[in-house]
């Protein structure tokens, strides 16, 4: 009788190991946005500098995040990266710490007129420690000084992005057309 009371114990043990395994392998499946034709894929690539792949171009450790990167699948297959959580960003601030490495990404495939692109949700070194896609306010705000609380409207903080608007205009046609612009809304 003690035998299979600790037989039963030792299955109910299993399953609810098998399940903790099953729910921490799934833990970081991507998010749904509700996008027509959206597909929620998680696969293994290869982070690389899209500039170096396409034309040779290639700085040490994939130009340190100033650059457009993405995934090198094993068949060959380019995939560009975009990023969900913070406005105008790419996915450069996501994946540079894997510049060159096998990565798994985990998120959503999806279009915008006939351009496929790979919104990545979550990303880990193959075999690593998952880690969300969220690291640009915190990255941004070190490399700017300015504090994360202004990080969610970055681009009107940034000092880079200023410097452009008062050489170039808001419409980068200079300021004469910028005045015009304004003009005809009014």
């Amino acid at each position: 009788m003690t035998h299979g009371i600790e037989m039963k114990r030792m299955l109910v043990v299993a399953a609810a190991a098998g399940a903790a395994l099953c729910a921490s392998a799934s833990a970081y499946a991507a998010k749904s946005w509700g996008v027509t034709n959206e597909e929620i894929a998680r696969f293994d690539a290869k982070v690389v500098d899209i500039a170096c792949e396409l034309g040779g171009d290639c700085p040490a450790n994939c130009g340190d995040g100033k650059r457009q990167l993405g995934l090198l699948t094993d068949d060959g297959k380019l995939i560009l990266v975009s990023k969900n959580a913070t406005a105008f960003t790419g996915a450069a601030e996501e994946l540079v710490d894997f510049c060159n490495k096998q990565v798994t990404a985990d998120g959503l495939w999806t279009e915008n007129r006939g351009v496929r692109f790979f919104a990545i949700q979550f990303v880990r070194e193959v075999g690593g420690e998952w880690r969300a896609a969220n690291r640009f306010t915190k990255k941004w705000s070190a490399r700017t000084g300015i504090e994360e609380s202004k990080a969610g409207n970055w681009f009107r903080h940034d000092l880079r992005i200023k410097e452009v608007f008062d050489q170039k205009g808001l419409l980068g046609l200079g300021a004469e057309a910028d005045k015009k612009f304004l003009e005809s809304r009014q």
